[in-house]
């Protein structure tokens, strides 16, 4: 299945909506766009994983990648997610003591995305 990528400004948060399959294939594409937002002067960040069908160990390694590039840059990066198996995943890799997940893009913003946890 093909990666969609699509970034959108909410509540002065830039949320990257991503679709498709997140793979070892994929993942180059994903990481691409997420620096290339840093770059540009994104400073707080949601990924939403609404429209993500599979996510394997490449694509967390670069989620966990953007955290890193944004807290260096004195940013906030969150995740919104709640298709229960990639909440598994999250769960499994003990990533979601890693990653403030919501449930909601709305939840994300209204938070300021300032890695104070989940708001479900």
């Amino acid at each position: 299945m093909e990666l969609s990528l699509a970034a959108r400004t909410v509540a002065g948060h830039t949320v990257l909506e991503v679709g498709g399959e997140v793979d070892v294939y994929t993942a180059p594409r994903l990481r691409e766009r997420l620096v290339e937002l840093v770059d540009g002067g994104a400073r707080k960040v949601v990924v939403d994983l609404g429209r993500v069908d599979f996510l394997d160990s490449t694509g967390l390694g670069v989620l966990v990648g953007a955290l890193k590039r944004l807290r260096a840059a004195d940013g906030t990066f969150g995740l919104v997610c709640s298709k229960e198996p990639l909440l598994k995943i999250f769960r499994i890799t003990a990533l979601d003591q890693v990653f403030p997940i919501y449930a909601s893009i709305e939840a994300a913003t209204s938070t300021g995305g300032d890695g104070a946890g989940p708001t479900e």
